[in-house]
């Protein structure tokens, strides 16, 4: 029953040993895994990653310009396993994690991925903390869509659900398992977990994360049907964000009355998120960390959004 682990990367060298080091200390037949590694840094063919370790590494260079989708496409034609397991490259997986997701994928034949659940260390700072809740909102259930960080599913499964769309720079993932989920079933489970090392730590990051996370949110949903749920996600953004910016606009000419009309619209939808969000944490992370995430979170959302179209249509008109 051979595994094939598939993983992009791009830099950060030290994060990609540790994501390989997990799949080391599967407990797992290590002769039944080997790990490939699509990456666009030159350097990569000059690391040694199977250091101490049993497993088969294959390292390949790909163009700078790849798109995520496409270094994983590409990794899928040079694996061999009947199993493929893709991960981001600064994920460390839970010892149990190869048996699980197997244990997961066959005990129900509908179901065409499985993932596990993120976790994170007690000392994590608040906005990892509210990221991992975040993740987790949904366990031990099928679901709608999963993130790209961590899934298991068969290689004949993978050709039917057609590979990962590489014109998307962003939300790959969705695309993909929502393709996924018209064939068969999505199930994230607790029975296995894993740490996200590269997570969001400092507002300043996320911030810019997100802007870049937010390019392709318009263009993923092209070709496909969008279920009512997924909505949300689209205008809530944008429309904080017009809001604020129609606040500060009607302060600037003297118009109060206008201000505190767009700024209670825009708390509206922020205040609920946070409040729903806080509820739903067990992390124990205080309201007002929710609130300064939302705060940022959906002002960079729509700064990509905007992003996006401008880009998209800059390239049309060339």
């Amino acid at each position: 029953m051979h595994v094939s682990f598939i993983i992009p990367h791009k830099g950060r060298f030290e994060m990609l040993i540790q994501t390989i080091e997990s799949v080391a200390k599967q407990a797992f037949d290590l002769s039944q895994i080997e790990v490939i590694v699509v990456s666009q840094t030159p350097e990569a063919l000059k690391q040694t990653l199977n250091e101490n370790t049993e497993l088969t590494i294959k390292t390949y260079l790909r163009s700078e310009y790849d798109t995520i989708s496409a270094l994983r496409n590409y990794g899928e034609t040079r694996a061999n396993g009947e199993y493929l397991a893709f991960l981001d490259a600064d994920i460390y997986l839970s010892t149990n994690w190869i048996e699980q997701m197997l244990r997961t994928l066959q005990s129900h034949p509908e179901r065409i991925i499985s993932s596990a659940m993120q976790r994170c260390k007690e000392d994590a700072p608040p906005l990892e903390k509210i990221r991992t809740s975040l993740s987790n909102a949904e366990l031990d259930t099928e679901v709608a869509f999963l993130p790209g960080r961590n899934l298991f599913l068969t290689r004949e499964a993978f050709h039917r659900i057609g590979g990962f769309p590489e014109h998307l720079l962003t939300c790959e993932d969705y695309y993909f398992t929502d393709k996924a989920a018209q064939l068969g079933t999505l199930f994230y489970t607790s029975s296995a977990d894993y740490i996200h090392l590269g997570e969001d730590k400092t507002l300043k990051g996320m911030f810019n994360k997100e802007i870049w996370r937010g390019q392709s949110n318009l263009k993923s949903i092209e070709g496909r049907r969008i279920p009512l749920r997924e909505w949300p996600s689209f205008v809530v953004p944008p429309a904080i964000f017009l809001c604020l910016f129609c606040s500060l606009m009607a302060l600037c000419i003297g118009q109060a009355t206008g201000a505190i009309v767009f700024l209670g619209l825009a708390l509206i939808p922020l205040l609920a998120y946070t409040s729903r969000l806080y509820k739903l944490d067990k992390l124990h992370v205080s309201f007002l960390h929710v609130l300064a995430f939302y705060t940022v979170y959906f002002p960079a959302r729509a700064i990509g959004t905007f992003a996006g179209i401008f880009k998209s249509i800059r390239i049309k008109n060339i």
